[in-house]
């Protein structure tokens, strides 16, 4: 979660006043200093190739974009929200992202206007390999992440927030012209148990995939006064839960060849044990970047943490924080238990009227 005052976060669970700022910019340059929007949301989606995803109404049909350098059009001009409360004379905001415009529509005499948005993963995707690309020369994984990000945003900020700024070996891999550059970059990030995704500050951020087990919780949901929470559903299915991981690896660049490594969900007590009641449902990862047995072995058991994960899906909503990150270990009170979860993916409105949706993933009864 990003950093707010306690006072802030007392805020959230009384009636309070919001402010909502969309700055439009093209270049670095400001465009609109305070975009007039009548409606709008921000959906942050870890399991999503692009994270941060903005839609936005104005009601001026004048805003509409006919030149290629008007600030609502197509032509790499970003808008800049962030979403605050009001306390007295001033106002606490916390970002919600950078949003490259990506389409705008709307009636040309009466509006409104309608704009979608993309955090900046969307310039990575865009910008295919003209040609074969290697990450030969490049020492470390996060090396090789900055390289091949900045070849496309050369002023990108790049963060290593993994445990103990972990950066591996990275091996030699290449990729044809017309690969995707973003899930070349999310590759490397596997090799070394992380993932790469874009902040609510425009930042490149290389993480740990996130634990409920270990993770601090940030956030508490609570059901009746002085709560946040206002309505909750609950699901558990098999749906991408598996007992073993087989982990391969071929890397044909470094004339290598070809590993693999199984891990298995061996646990006498654990209701999806390889072999037992749930059956055997093994799941497969490669990666041309694992060029070891250990390598893959080391993959396999990581990912099979997250593998024999319940299931467990909650959906809730909730009065809007601005300040959450997907990957956010929340904590929900509700029908006479506490549970732990990872935010998987939620919804920040921009206006007063509405409530945040939550979708949360892995949850673990809170005992103590």
């Amino acid at each position: 979660m990003q950093p707010v005052t306690p006072q802030f976060l007392m805020a959230l669970t009384t009636s309070h006043a919001i402010s909502v700022t969309v700055r439009a910019q093209l270049a670095g340059v400001i465009t609109v200093a305070d975009l007039p929007i009548t409606d709008g949301s921000v959906t942050v989606d870890r399991g999503s190739k692009v994270r941060r995803t903005l839609s936005l109404t104005v009601a001026d049909p004048k805003l509409l974009p006919w030149a290629a350098t008007d600030p609502l059009a197509v032509y790499g001009q970003q808008l800049v929200v962030s979403r605050g409360i009001r306390m007295g004379n001033s106002a606490e905001s916390v970002p919600l992202g950078t949003f490259r415009i990506s389409s705008v529509s709307g009636d040309t005499l009466d509006g409104p206007v309608t704009i979608s948005g993309q955090s900046s993963e969307c310039y990575l995707v865009d910008d295919k390999f003209m040609a074969p690309a290697t990450t030969r020369g490049y020492a470390t994984c996060v090396d090789a992440i900055t390289y091949l990000i900045r070849q496309t945003l050369p002023d990108s900020v790049i963060v290593n927030a993994t445990a103990g700024a972990r950066n591996p070996a990275c091996a030699v891999a290449v990729w044809d012209a017309n690969s995707d550059r973003w899930d070349a970059v999310q590759q490397i990030a596997l090799s070394m148990q992380a993932n790469v995704y874009v902040d609510a500050l425009d930042r490149f951020i290389i993480a740990d995939i996130p634990d409920v087990l270990s993770s601090s919780v940030v956030w508490d949901i609570a059901e009746g006064e002085g709560g946040t929470l206002m309505s909750a559903a609950r699901e558990l299915t098999r749906t991408s839960v598996f007992n073993a991981v087989v982990a391969s690896g071929e890397n044909t660049a470094a004339n290598n060849a070809p590993v693999s490594a199984v891990a298995y969900d061996n646990a006498p007590t654990s209701p999806t044990r390889w072999g037992g009641p749930f059956g055997r449902a093994p799941k497969f990862i490669s990666s041309s970047l694992w060029t070891s047995a250990g390598q893959c072995q080391s993959a396999a058991n990581y990912a099979l943490f997250d593998a024999i994960a319940s299931n467990v899906t909650t959906s809730i909503t909730a009065i809007p924080n601005p300040a959450l990150e997907a990957g956010d270990c929340l904590r929900v009170a509700h029908s006479g238990k506490k549970e732990l979860f990872i935010a998987q993916s939620f919804t920040v409105p921009l206006t007063a009227e509405g409530s945040a949706s939550l979708t949360l993933r892995g949850g673990k009864e809170e005992t103590a």
